[in-house]
């Protein structure tokens, strides 16, 4: 059956982000309590996750990346590979890939004319849409495999309807606070949600807050626990070149070591491994991950938007030799944002902005947060006004950041 409500892409994009609620646009209205909206969909498409296999993971930094190693070395290894991550930078079809393809427009036009009466009943969200478009193109392509990144949390998230092969948590930092808690340890047991009986659970950090919550849960679920940072690791490098990027390369290797050793009918070999992470971007198409965009002056965007993920990329970024340092950066008004500008050098040019969606912290609320610090900063409309200030003003041999927010560098990009 299918209904020609639309006809164009286009069309049916504006309809998914305007029409129902989206955690990444509108923040906590679009956050659901539990998930019987996902069964209803998930029975109204006969239930597609049960047709492929798959790995789960979750974690507050790091699991987009984690997600697109492990699919890379997957497909390097000669396997059909469903990627399903958010958010997307410049288009919505880069949510939904196999072997680093966008999902077709005229499958997602399809999906959406076909289901939009029956999913409107139900009442679902953007990311219930999207999950169940990811999963019914999995199923229908016949996968190998997908990897499958939680969108929010793990418990209460859509994706968590699926039975892994492997779980995985990359981390635990205090983000999101409004939905998962305010301690480390209350949010580990969100992420925890994802732990299943009797499967595998792969663990990127050792942390001492949230170490006992994973050991209790996978005892109650007799779920093989393993510790990726506590395991011996071969020297491996990748082409994502963030130094943070190193945790993430630990926990793809431990993941992968995890699937042979459980699961006899998948076989990745070391030169499978090597390939995988020196071409991540080639073949998953992975973007704004300490993203340069020129040389001189040195222009890099990345997408770190919480205290732990900007710590680690500030260091690397004031490190590099440098005359000047210039940061361009806007936020979404749902971060501590008091603490996340207490990372920020103080010998810097800063040039503030906003992104354009309802969830950006407005550039003057912004404005008076930074009036309140001994920062040189500059106010701009838009990200690329500051960018095309900063090119015009800045040296040869000057650095610039660009971050905050994702949808920061999905605009610069």
């Amino acid at each position: 059956m299918n209904n020609s409500f639309f006809s164009h892409y286009k069309e049916v994009t504006d309809y998914l982000f305007s029409q129902l609620p989206m955690y990444q646009r509108q923040g906590k209205a679009a956050y659901k309590s539990d998930l019987k909206n996902t069964f209803l969909l998930m029975d109204a498409l006969n239930h597609p996750y049960k047709n492929f296999k798959s790995i789960h993971v979750a974690g507050t930094n790091g699991k987009g990346s984690t997600s697109h190693m492990i699919a890379s070395v997957l497909q390097e290894a000669g396997y059909k590979v469903g990627l399903y991550t958010s958010p997307h930078l410049k288009d919505y079809r880069e949510r939904i890939k196999i072997n680093g393809q966008l999902i077709p427009e005229n499958y997602v036009i399809d999906f959406v004319n076909n289901n939009k009466q029956s999913f409107e009943k139900i009442g679902l969200s953007f990311f219930e849409w999207t999950v169940g478009l990811a999963f019914n193109y999995f199923s229908e392509e016949n996968v190998d495999i997908a990897i499958i990144e939680v969108g929010l949390g793990g418990r209460l998230d859509s994706t968590n309807v699926i039975t892994p092969l492997i779980s995985v948590i990359t981390n635990i930092g205090k983000d999101h606070t409004q939905f998962l808690g305010d301690t480390l340890e209350k949010i580990a047991f969100e992420k925890a949600g994802i732990i299943k009986p009797n499967i595998p659970v792969v663990i990127g950090e050792t942390q001492k807050e949230t170490k006992p919550v994973f050991i209790q849960v996978a005892q109650q679920k007799k779920a093989p626990l393993i510790f990726a940072d506590e395991l011996e690791t071969p020297s491996l490098s990748s082409d994502l070149k963030g130094v943070y990027q190193q945790k993430n390369i630990k926990t793809a290797f431990a993941t992968l070591n995890t699937l042979t050793k459980y699961y006899s009918d998948f076989s990745v070999n070391d030169d499978n491994i090597n390939k995988g992470l020196r071409n991540v971007v080639k073949n998953t198409g992975l973007r704004g991950r300490w993203e340069i965009l020129q040389k001189k002056p040195f222009i890099v965007a990345d997408t770190a938007h919480n205290k732990e993920g900007l710590e680690l990329v500030i260091n690397q970024f004031t490190n590099l030799p440098h005359k000047q340092k210039h940061f361009i950066l806007g936020f979404v008004n749902d971060k501590n944002i008091e603490e996340i500008i207490n990372l920020f050098p103080e010998d810097a040019s800063y040039y503030f902005t906003q992104p354009n969606i309802s969830r950006a912290l407005n550039i003057n609320n912004l404005k008076q947060i930074i009036d309140k610090t001994n920062l040189q900063a500059q106010f701009f409309n838009t990200p690329k006004e500051a960018l095309k200030h900063v090119k015009a003003t800045a040296n040869q041999e000057d650095i610039i950041y660009i971050g905050g927010s994702t949808f920061i560098v999905a605009e610069i990009l």
